[in-house]
């Protein structure tokens, strides 16, 4: 048994740790192992603070979103200050979108490095799930690894949360790489393969600065993501043809190159295509295994994935666990700082494929945001992947509010992703691919191809104009006024 287990405490005796103003690093990654039982304490402890007249905030650091257990109880009890480099709760978009949390929607593959610049000062206090403590101290993590390895060496207090509902077996399915220098120090990462072990099958942690243990046995939030529905086959099936047709070009291998899918009903259709598809043998190297990657590899067409966490329904969660002895050796879980790394990514020449909002007719691409102010989640680790992958491609259904707003545009309200950036875009309609393309032969293209029928005249015609009145701006014909009145008008439909 560890010396660490003689800090068992209380969920409510661990979070008096954490005081007003403190920056806490708190593990998670798209719902998957999060701490579970000290957000709430720390959120009571606020609503006890406001009630007596006094100010108790936090700044939230995490790996990605979390969950309502975490990122949720805190908003809503007052208790964040300032919130980084993800989300996805509810409330906690609310709260940013009024003002009352300031966000910082960071590249996920930036936040640990300029954490560890100092970019965002003094971490105070790390709280992370794991699997197990080992009687050396070692850690165990859990079903994901995110920015923990970071909040732990970086943090000057730890609570660790022991999580008896994360199998035990998880020891051995984690690389936890601790050769990081900062520059002028930096070393090139020796990572050719993406099944490569370059680190620790364990987390490691000082054990002088571990205020507090404290023993749960809670799931993760494993919520169902929307089903695949008709426009996510067509996608899929856009994506899949044109990855046979690469191969026939002789511009990909029969087996492709490493995979990386965002999250949502489209990744998972795309996982069922490629199931029911001729490759064989494919890999992946992504930041996310959810239900049909999981799938695919049970197929055994998928033969192995790198990730950083599990975001898995109940049901595919519950599979895993009761079989997780049999993944052990396909699937490896890194620290996000190594799953969306440039130098990485680009070295294996990974095809991405993540979402979008809108894209506008030369392809600057909108992740996050609605009608220019107010973010949904925010940009995650789309950049990391697109502007790196040997391939890449954006893709969205054509239409959203029942076909009243269109996802193509002339001019994105909000831009992510620069036209430089973006190679392939994809929706229900069809697939524009914008490689060697000037911008308008492209927005000849995305109109084309992607745009709703209901949308391709007005968007064709708006190009014609902005052609014939910009004679000597041919380069990127815009007709700005124009493109502000149809985020206008989608705006009003919107508030309906």
């Amino acid at each position: 048994m560890s010396a660490l287990s003689s800090r068992t405490v209380s969920a409510e005796e661990a979070a008096a740790h954490i005081g007003h103003g403190d920056r806490i690093g708190m593990s998670g990654f798209t719902g998957a192992g999060y701490p579970k039982a000290v957000p709430a304490a720390l959120a009571d402890r606020a609503e006890q603070a406001h009630q007596r007249g006094e100010d108790f905030r936090i700044e939230l650091w995490t790996g990605a979103s979390t969950a309502p257990e975490l990122d949720g109880v805190l908003t809503e009890a007052g208790a964040v200050s300032k919130r980084l480099p993800f989300q996805s709760d509810p409330a906690t978009r609310k709260a940013i979108n009024a003002g009352e949390v300031e966000y910082i929607d960071a590249h996920l593959s930036h936040s640990a490095q300029q954490a560890w610049f100092g970019f965002y000062g003094k971490l105070d206090v790390a709280v992370v799930e794991v699997a197990a403590i080992l009687p050396n101290g070692m850690l165990v993590p859990s079903s994901s690894v995110g920015n923990s390895k970071t909040w732990l060496d970086l943090a000057e207090k730890v609570i660790l949360e022991v999580n008896a509902w994360q199998p035990r077996a998880y020891e051995g399915f984690h690389d936890i790489y601790y050769g990081t220098r900062l520059p002028p120090q930096r070393r090139p990462l020796q990572l050719l393969d993406p099944m490569q072990r370059i680190g620790d099958p364990y987390l490691r942690v000082d054990p002088q600065k571990v205020v507090a243990v404290v023993e749960t046995n809670a799931p993760d939030r494993n919520l169902p993501f929307k089903a695949v529905d008709q426009d996510s086959q067509a996608m899929a099936h856009h994506v899949v043809d044109f990855l046979h047709h690469e191969v026939g070009q002789d511009r990909l291998p029969k087996n492709l190159f490493p995979l990386q899918s965002g999250v949502g009903n489209v990744a998972n259709a795309l996982m069922t295509s490629l199931a029911h598809s001729t490759f064989e043998n494919l890999t992946a190297y992504t930041e996310v295994i959810q239900d049909g990657m999981l799938d695919l590899l049970d197929t055994g067409k998928l033969i192995a994935a790198s990730a950083t966490s599990f975001s898995l329904s109940a049901e595919r969660a519950a599979h895993f666990n009761q079989n997780i002895e049999s993944y052990k050796g396909r699937i490896l879980l890194r620290p996000q700082e190594i799953s969306n790394h440039p130098e990485v990514i680009r070295r294996l020449g990974l095809i991405a494929i993540n979402g979008m909002v809108e894209a506008d007719i030369y392809g600057n691409v909108n992740s996050t945001h609605v009608m220019a102010s107010s973010i949904i989640n925010g940009i995650g680790g789309s950049g990391d992947f697109a502007r790196n992958a040997y391939l890449n491609f954006f893709v969205s259904p054509s239409t959203a509010k029942g076909g009243r707003i269109s996802a193509i545009v002339p001019f994105a309200s909000h831009i992510d992703h620069t036209e430089h950036d973006t190679q392939i875009l994809v929706t229900e309609q069809g697939l524009a691919d914008l490689r060697g393309l000037s911008p308008t032969a492209r927005a000849r293209t995305i109109i084309g191809n992607c745009a709703h029928p209901d949308y391709r005249d007005r968007l064709q015609d708006y190009l014609d104009r902005a052609l014939a009145e910009n004679p000597t701006g041919r380069h990127t014909p815009h007709l700005l006024a124009e493109a502000l009145s149809w985020h206008q008008s989608f705006q009003r439909i919107g508030q309906m």
